[in-house]
């Protein structure tokens, strides 16, 4: 029983590095037969450590989606909470932006509803991370009523989905999220006497 859960774990380490590289080279959509054959195993193997695509892509992103929501705790006491928020959703477009598939996976996981959310997504990670961030800034009337991590969340995978194929996707995205804060009207909140808003 030891050897066989020795294999299990080598395969399960074997698997993960193949699918990143697949998955860096390919995006999201990486051939799921193609990772096995790489690794040198059956699909069957495959199957039982990454029961869906949405669990693959989950694994493989894991290390990220973590690091950005230890980020977002680290910003959750800061005073400014506007800036907090701000810093946090560049952090989370320059890796959607710049590590390829993440931001589909995201875009994924959004749509694939609430059953999925709650198991095999990376988004349900980074919602309850930066639901206080988000919360905080309402707070202080630092945020447009209403709006939501989710509404962030589906905006900043929608512009690194945009810039995706930018020579500078990071600093294009980056741009988008500035031009987004700001809004696209001249007579925007300062001119009209109405607070600066995210």
């Amino acid at each position: 029983m030891p050897a066989q859960r020795a294999d299990a774990q080598r395969n399960y380490v074997r698997l993960l590095a193949v699918a990143e590289e697949a998955i860096a080279a390919h995006g999201a959509d990486a051939s799921m037969e193609q990772i096995a054959r790489t690794a040198g195993v059956g699909s069957a193997t495959v199957r039982r450590h990454f029961p869906s695509r949405h669990a693959l892509l989950k694994a493989v992103f894991r290390e990220r989606v973590e690091s950005l929501c230890a980020h977002a705790r680290d910003l959750t006491g800061r005073a400014d909470t506007r800036a907090a928020l701000l810093e946090w959703l560049s952090a989370v477009i320059a890796d959607a932006a710049t590590i390829r598939g993440l931001a589909v996976a995201l875009t994924r996981d959004r749509a694939a509803g609430p059953d999925v959310a709650h198991e095999n997504c990376c988004s349900a990670q980074l919602t309850e991370a930066g639901e206080p961030l988000v919360r905080r800034a309402a707070d202080d009337g630092a945020l447009t009523p209403g709006v939501t991590i989710a509404d962030l969340l589906t905006l900043v995978t929608g512009i690194a989905l945009a810039t995706e194929h930018h020579p500078d996707p990071a600093a294009e995205a980056d741009r988008l999220l500035g031009l987004t804060v700001v809004g696209v009207s001249p007579l925007g909140g300062e001119r009209r006497g109405e607070p600066d808003d995210c």
